[in-house]
């Protein structure tokens, strides 16, 4: 089974230096049929000004995950962590116990645009912890390359859940497979392009949720980025 999320459905905020998309229930958007997929709780798409971004912030008791598309993304939290996020990089911040941190755009003439992604951990009230990786997508088995995992398998970040994250670049007519194993759930996001998704197409910024399929076929109808959670 297939559930598709259309981007044009999703939750939308536009502040002027912010226009973002939620394809989950997230701040003063609210939506009962979708607050996320097994430990999967948010999904944001954020184009960020030039100059701008948001002020120093807490959370808690959550994975939180920095992917840049566009753009460069300056990081500074209370751990002493600063750091700027380019595409190709992936960043996990372990919430747990509190942390504060502040996300700008690094420029003062280009916009950023990234997504956020939220993942419940398996435990509340882990220490603090911060990791950033940069990945060169288009590799790993059968194109998808694992750019996150529980154990930080084959050199990915490390996720406190039982999640396997996997990113790919897609050129037109290429296609890539992913066994399901029995009782694991599948996110899929359309970072760019158009794909099939075991024959239902998906553009740009859709979503699907994918139950009971053994197996999940994406062929790129164009040039296409996606990432894929395999979930507990």
């Amino acid at each position: 089974m297939i559930k598709v999320r259309k981007s044009e459905d999703r939750g939308a905020v536009n502040l002027g230096w912010l226009d973002s998309r939620h394809s989950f229930s997230f701040g003063h958007y609210y939506d009962p049929n979708h607050m996320g997929l097994g430990p999967l709780r948010v999904i944001n798409e954020d184009r960020v000004q030039p100059g701008s971004g948001f002020d120093t912030h807490g959370h808690r008791d959550m994975e939180i995950i920095s992917y840049v598309l566009e753009g460069a993304l300056e990081h500074k939290d209370s751990m002493g962590t600063g750091s700027i996020i380019r595409p190709g990089d992936v960043q996990r911040m372990t919430a747990g116990t509190g942390v504060l941190h502040s996300e700008y755009n690094h420029s003062d003439t280009d916009p950023v645009h990234f997504l956020q992604i939220w993942i419940v951990p398996e435990k509340d009230r882990l220490t603090p912890n911060y990791e950033q990786k940069h990945f060169d997508l288009g590799g790993g088995d059968n194109g998808l390359a694992l750019i996150g995992s529980r154990e930080g398998r084959n050199g990915s970040i490390v996720i406190n859940q039982d999640v396997d994250l996997f990113a790919a670049k897609l050129k037109k007519s290429d296609s890539v497979t992913h066994q399901v194993a029995t009782g694991r759930q599948i996110w899929l996001q359309i970072v760019r392009g158009a794909v099939t998704l075991n024959f239902v197409g998906l553009t740009e910024g859709d979503g699907a949720a994918i139950l009971d399929e053994g197996k999940v076929k994406i062929e790129a109808i164009e040039e296409s980025e996606i990432l894929l959670f395999d979930m507990a």
